[in-house]
């Protein structure tokens, strides 16, 4: 069985491995667009714990590795055989040692992973059969390693053995009845590995050996042995490999931990969170929330006269007489700074230095920006003063009422000789008396409708300037730092797909 080339180890679809490598992705991303403000240093370390992270991913880190751990003639192998129902770890006659690692793999083949265990091509036996594959379902991504006896006397077994326990996700240690008190076993590993307690299971094989009657005696023996050894909630399980008792209920523990996230996969996520945890230093807790342009040109109004101005328009329009307008007054220079620099407070609010002097360096000056607000606030024509409409309305109005006047004095005059002619004309000055009335009060409604509109059009069309100046001096410019850092902080934080630009 020959080792398979990268292309054919990649990391399974789906589960914790493709979740994992968006992670990685994302983190990359985040770095690459934040470029020089984030510390060379801190990139660097960032990227070797990614490159660690890449490697272990492509090991596959959805494979739950499980191995037999025992001394010489405990019946590690003959478990192998019964839990994988195949006939291929070395059943020992003469001398019982397993004196090389053998693995069965549950689905695809694992190349990538034991090659890095360093399990032999022709050590490896893929577990799939038509006849019962609805029977080994449960145990899909499952990696069952014997490993060579920690106790044999020959060269190099205990070192492969110490080698490969920090990659495996569930220990089983294959004790019999007779050496499950042994030295080596409880000194050398047991107590030394008590910090993975919840990663192991001691199981009593061989138990066809012993009366039944004794069963419970020696289990008992061997969990008073664990608590001296530190491991108090370790589960103990007894089996005869030869016999097949207990068998099932070992591979349905296999199969709980097998639908839990493996190890490696744990791993590959503390490496991943410790990278964002180190780098979230290095862009803000949030995006910043500057305020909008319409905002700011509202300020810079005000500190112009604006408001005074739009006044002056609405007075003189309303007004039947000559009313003179102000004049907008071009702001002291430091409150257009000072509404500047507001601005740029709340835009790098909580920025690292690096980003907040990216934001600076973007926008403009202080002297630019008081030039463009006088510019568009002088650019601005007033409106003219008078409603043309209403004046002729109300002149109309008052020819009308002088006529009726004259008719009503007229007809007054006249209706002593003739009652007829006088009634007339006096009836006619009375209609022009009252079409005056209306003339004068529809135009003194339109003037003030009309000075209403005239003051807010400039209100609202020099606000409008003075919002394009502040898009253009602010806004814009800081639009790309601004876009940046949120999107680096989206990546180093995890919070969404990195999908923008990079600077």
């Amino acid at each position: 069985m020959s080792a398979s080339s990268p292309a054919e180890t990649a990391v399974p679809t789906g589960g914790a491995g493709q979740e994992l490598h968006h992670e990685v992705e994302q983190i990359t991303e985040a770095l690459a667009t934040a470029g020089a403000r984030v510390p060379g240093e801190a990139t660097a370390a960032a990227h070797t714990d990614l490159a660690q992270v890449t490697e272990r991913l492509a090991l596959g880190v959805d494979y739950t590795v499980v191995a037999l751990v025992g001394g010489t003639g405990s019946g590690k192998s003959s478990l192998f055989n019964a839990m994988s129902s195949l006939q291929f770890a070395d059943v020992g006659v003469i001398r019982p040692t397993t004196s090389q690692a053998a693995a069965c793999i549950w689905g695809s083949k694992a190349t990538a992973l034991l090659d890095f265990l360093q399990v032999a091509p022709d050590r490896r036996i893929q577990r799939e059969s038509a006849l019962d594959g609805d029977a080994e379902e449960g145990l899909a991504g499952l990696v069952l390693l014997d490993l060579p006896d920690h106790d044999s006397v020959e060269s190099g077994h205990a070192e492969q053995v110490n080698r490969l326990l920090p990659l495996i996700d569930l220990l089983i240690w294959v004790v019999d009845p007779q050496k499950y008190a042994d030295n080596v076993l409880h000194e050398d590993y047991l107590r030394a590995l008590s910090a993975r307690h919840e990663a192991m299971v001691v199981v009593i094989n061989q138990i066809d050996t012993i009366p039944d009657a004794t069963h419970e005696q020696v289990r008992a023996d061997v969990a008073r042995l664990l608590v001296e050894d530190g491991l108090t909630d370790v589960k103990i399980e007894l089996v005869s490999a030869r016999t097949g008792d207990g068998i099932d209920d070992l591979r349905s523990l296999l199969a709980e931990v097998i639908a839990g996230e493996s190890v490696a996969a744990r791993t590959a996520r503390d490496e991943v969170a410790a990278v964002r945890r180190r780098l979230s230093g290095h862009v803000g807790a949030a995006d910043p929330a500057p305020p909008e342009a319409a905002q700011v040109a509202e300020d810079l109004a005000t500190a112009s006269g604006v408001p005074s101005v739009a006044e002056s328009i609405r007075r003189a329009v309303a007004s039947p007489r000559p009313v003179a307008l102000s004049a907008v007054q071009r702001p002291a220079g430091s409150r257009t700074a000072a509404i500047r620099d507001r601005w740029l407070a709340a835009a790098t609010a909580g920025l690292p230095a690096p980003w907040s002097d990216a934001v600076q360096a973007q926008v403009a000056t202080e002297e630019s920006f008081d030039d463009h607000v006088w510019t568009a606030l002088e650019g601005q024509q007033l409106p003219r003063s008078t409603d043309r409409v209403a004046s002729g309305q109300r002149l109309v109005g008052f020819v009308a009422g002088g006529l009726g006047l004259a008719l009503l004095i007229a007809g007054a005059a006249l209706f002593a000789g003739s009652a007829v002619v006088g009634g007339s004309l006096a009836g006619a000055g009375v209609a022009l008396l009252l079409a005056c009335l209306v003339l004068i009060v529809v135009a003194g409604r339109r003037r003030r409708r009309t000075s209403a509109e005239r003051a807010e059009g400039y209100m609202q069309s020099t606000t409008a300037e003075l919002a394009s100046v502040v898009s253009a001096d602010l806004v814009r410019p800081a639009q790309a730092p601004l876009d940046q850092h949120r999107t680096a902080r989206a990546g180093i934080h995890g919070d969404a797909t990195v999908s923008t630009a990079r600077g």
